[in-house]
């Protein structure tokens, strides 16, 4: 068995073109339901906002530096995280916050913004700690990966149907609202098939190094999910709240981190398999901790 490091998963050309069309679609979903109004509500909880940014976009990167200085993994697997920890939120995010009973609207306010701030944040922070950490400098220097490719990459990706979907939304509201429900199942469906497609293709190399992974994502998942609540806790947000922001810090956008890992990275094994595992463990991790919450009202919401 070749070290995980040297595996390289396999995607061609086309299906990367297929990928990355399929990702505009899902965000294009996303967007649909968001209005320039979402991010003026946000205005008015400027706390619970600016932690919410604060702790996905600066501290879980940094915790994450951390994890892998203490866990020292393989390289492959630490690159892995990194990428991770600097995606912005997940799609299902807001799905799981309102299933649980929280802050829906705080939810839609920093996935959004959180999707427009990683146009710039998720290549800044995944170029400053890849290359600070020693685990991951060295297959940081092999790639010689500039920032500004990632960041065209994410705009393209992101940022254009993000706006185009914000467009339609404003200016055919009708049609939006018929399309909203269709777009946000096929999106979950989308972003599930995509992630269990890139294991099904590579299932082999998938069940032979799982092992270096599960114990990675699960501490990894936890951190954040756990660090989500405390910070929201210390600094005195009601539960509602704190439940957005745990689901907002520990849920990622996996399936941007698999396409970057596929075009950046030419499928590098220990980034893809942690990746993907991501992808399924914090949907698992997700549902079970929103599911416990459902039966429990918020202090001051009926049940």
């Amino acid at each position: 068995m070749a070290p995980i490091d040297q595996v390289q998963l396999s995607f061609n050309p086309q299906t990367l073109t297929l990928l990355n069309t399929v990702l505009g679609l899902v965000m294009f979903g996303v967007a649909l339901e968001l209005k320039v109004d979402d991010f003026k509500a946000a205005l008015k909880t400027p706390k619970a906002l600016a932690l919410g940014l604060f702790g996905h976009h600066i501290l879980f990167p940094a915790m994450t530096y951390v994890l892998v200085w203490l866990l020292n993994p393989l390289p492959s697997i630490a690159l892995g995280m990194i990428l991770v920890s600097s995606c912005p939120a997940g799609h299902i995010s807001n799905f799981l916050v309102h299933y649980s009973k929280g802050n829906t609207a705080l939810s839609v306010s920093v996935s959004a913004l959180s999707t427009a701030v990683a146009l710039v944040m998720t290549p800044l922070n995944f170029a400053f700690w890849g290359n600070l950490s020693p685990v991951t400098s060295g297959l940081m220097k092999q790639v010689a990966m500039s920032p500004w490719e990632m960041l065209e990459v994410i705009v393209l990706l992101l940022g254009v149907p993000l706006v185009l979907g914000m467009w339609v939304a404003r200016r055919y509201p009708a049609f939006a609202q018929r399309i909203q429900k269709p777009m946000k199942i096929l999106s979950l469906l989308v972003l599930v098939g995509f992630i269990v497609g890139a294991l099904a293709a590579n299932f082999k190399h998938f069940l032979a190094y799982i092992q270096f992974v599960l114990l990675v994502v699960f501490i990894h998942n936890l951190l954040a999910l756990v660090t989500g609540y405390s910070l929201a806790t210390a600094v005195g947000l009601p539960e509602r709240d704190r439940r957005a922001i745990t689901f907002e810090m520990g849920i990622q956008n996996s399936g941007l981190g698999l396409i970057l890992i596929f075009n950046f990275f030419n499928g590098l094994g220990g980034m893809a398999i942690v990746t993907a595992w991501w992808g399924i463990w914090h949907i698992v991790a997700g549902m079970t901790l929103a599911t416990f919450w459902k039966n429990r009202a918020p202090d001051g919401a009926t049940s």
